[in-house]
């Protein structure tokens, strides 16, 4: 019993843990409070709520992150349209926005427990499957938020996720819809393919043609818009050598130090249980005939494992192992504390019975001399220094920088030096260019456009730094000699695919009119023969099967449907469909897992029927 209060004390220091852990994220980092003394220019209003210009740069940000992690890490992202990003982002936020007003309307809420949960267990946010405050801090530095923005963030998909539940959860179908899901579904179709590759070195592409598409496609052949920034960095570690500690501080907090330790004692102990089947007197009496049996020589260990009533430790013969003060029941530890080494206690009374308890051992603590101690400590104290300077300096360096027209007089007034970055774009680049919110910043139109120096930006709990932007480096015209290799590339690839694609139609106008043969090989190409193919058909490109089952019924045996499909390689299938074949009756398994997928569908339908009521009935401004 007294081994699993110990046990479970020890899981309540685990929450104490978790509960700091939770405390931790609850703050915010410089970033968070300096922006709030910022304002900007609203984007759009939503009913009456506003989307302001940093939202949406943020939304920028990350649509072209997503962009460019989806199309690789060659693609030049100087090809994106920023227009047409800031418009797809805007979109976005306008539908989030109407999606929380719509999720707050209907009273959807959690709790701040709840949302703690799902950061603490993240996996992206773990390490050696624990949370780790630090991995968490940089995992949301990379996507450019602070501490609060990352929390309102996901409180905000919380509340849309409940919303989208709620409607999609709520779909169904008829027995009718899923019988002919079923038969569709289950269907399988016999046809043929014949391939026909494009022959890029049977393709001439001329120097004009070349010169044609460079002019046709001018804003494709551009720079990449980039920046040369200026900044000043403001370390932690940098105030250590200004700080310094008196010897009776020291002394101070070495005493508050060793103070807490304390000694651990090992206990043993026999418990009889209190409980409905066994009253108080009961429970005494059988404690003292234990007692008069110790009396006599009998083994404390062996009775402990033949009467015990504790399962966590009458097994060990009693033995609770080493632990210090605060764990046991007070009075429990009090009688403890009062033994002797192999002393036996009397009778103790707990709130679970009457207890023998034995001293088995104790460990003095080893305090460690002040000597050994004396780094530590001047670390430590010197630290809490360093955090207040380094506090005061960065809001000195913020204002400083608000200001000034330049990053000179902050520097001079801190004292630090102005560094020059190279040139970077949206995309990032190395050093301090690969932090996002350098690059947020870097890319502002405060920054970039109308020339004024950042706010703090934190690139890590150590480091904070305000920069400007020294050189914009607008897009230019990349010559043809750059990109003519790439675009005579483009053009074979296309002309080989386009003459893959001429070659298919002939064929397939061929095999309708009858001057083809049906099941003979055509220009010494072979016809692949299928038979039963199920729509989900493993090694069959998926493009294929998509374009088989989207042919139409053969009206019989003897004519066929025809249809063709371009791979991604430029090569051509023709597709002859011979038949199609009925499905067999779906068991009852089957029907259950359909119907689930088609209800899914549905909600999802009257979800998306719900976010397009909201946008016809909603009150929105663009500026």
């Amino acid at each position: 019993m007294l081994q699993n209060i110990r046990d479970n004390s020890q899981g309540w220091i685990a929450k104490t843990i978790i509960g700091v852990i939770v405390a931790l994220m609850a703050l915010t980092g410089f970033d968070a409070i300096f922006k709030a003394t910022s304002t900007s220019q609203d984007a759009a209003k939503v009913n009456g709520e506003e989307i302001t210009q940093v939202e949406l740069s943020q939304a920028v940000d990350m649509q072209r992150r997503q962009l460019m992690q989806q199309l690789g890490k060659d693609f030049d992202a100087s090809l994106l349209d920023e227009k047409m990003l800031r418009e797809a982002a805007l979109k976005g936020l306008i539908d989030r926005k109407l999606l929380l007003q719509g999720a707050n309307q209907a009273k959807f809420s959690f709790s701040e427990a709840a949302l703690d949960q799902v950061i603490l267990q993240t996996p992206e946010f773990q390490e050696n499957g624990q949370f780790s405050a630090e991995r968490f801090d940089q995992v949301i530095r990379q996507l450019g938020y602070g501490r609060l923005q990352f929390r309102d963030m996901l409180g905000q998909e919380m509340l849309i996720g409940q919303l989208r539940a709620g409607l999609a959860g709520s779909g169904f179908v008829t027995d009718e819809q899923v019988n002919a899901f079923a038969r569709l579904e289950k269907q399988t179709r016999d046809f043929a393919s014949l391939n026909i590759k494009a022959d890029p070195a049977a393709v001439k592409v001329s120097d004009d043609e070349i010169k044609a598409y460079y002019d046709e496609h001018a804003k494709e052949f551009m720079t990449p818009d980039q920046v040369v920034i200026d900044y000043i960095e403001l370390k932690k570690s940098s105030f250590f050598d200004q700080v310094a500690v008196k010897d009776d501080e020291l002394q101070a907090l070495y005493q508050k130090e060793t103070a807490n330790l304390a000694e651990q004692r090992r206990a043993s102990h026999i418990l009889i249980e209190v409980n409905d089947k066994v009253s108080d007197e009961q429970a005494k009496a059988r404690i003292a005939e234990i007692q008069q049996r110790l009396a006599k020589g009998e083994s404390f260990e062996a009775l402990a494992k033949e009467f015990s009533q504790d399962p966590g430790s009458a097994t060990n013969g009693g033995d609770l192992g080493f632990a210090g003060p605060g764990v046991y029941d007070p009075v429990f530890e009090t009688a403890l504390y009062a033994l002797k080494k192999d002393q036996v206690s009397e009778p103790v009374r707990t709130s679970f019975g009457y207890h023998l308890i034995k001293l088995l051992g104790v460990e003095a603590p080893e305090v460690p001399s002040f000597a050994s101690l004396k780094g530590k400590l001047t670390h430590d104290l010197k630290t809490q220094q360093v955090e207040r300077r380094f506090v005061d300096a960065t809001k000195q360096l913020e204002d400083s920088a608000f200001e000034a027209s330049d990053l000179v007089q902050p520097a001079q007034e801190l004292k630090l030096t102005v560094h020059t970055s190279a040139p970077f774009g949206r995309q990032g680049g190395e050093g301090i260019a690969a932090n996002r919110a350098v690059i947020q910043a870097a890319f502002s139109t405060e920054v970039m456009d109308e020339g004024a120096n950042s706010t703090a930006i934190e690139l890590d709990p150590e480091t904070v730094v305000v920069l400007r932007v020294k050189e914009h480096l607008k897009p230019e015209q990349l010559p043809l000699e750059a990109v003519a290799s790439s675009i005579r590339a483009q053009l074979v690839k296309e002309h080989a695919s386009a003459a893959a694609k001429t070659k298919a139609e002939d064929i397939i106008k061929g095999l309708r009119d009858g001057k083809l043969p049906l099941n003979q090989p055509i220009d010494g190409l072979s016809w692949k023969v299928e038979e039963a193919v199920a729509r989900g058909q493993e090694g069959i490109d998926p493009a294929v099967l998509q374009a088989v089952f989207r042919l139409p019924k053969p009206v019989s045996k003897d004519k066929p449907t025809f249809g063709s499909v371009t791979l991604a390689d430029g090569t051509v299938v023709v597709l002859r469909l011979n038949g199609v074949n009925d499905a067999a009756k779906p068991t009852d398994e089957e029907k259950a897992s359909y119907r689930r997928f088609l209800a899914s569908r549905v909600g999802q339908q009257d979800f998306e029927a719900y976010r397009k009521q909201l946008q016809n009935e909603a009150k929105v401004e663009r500026y």
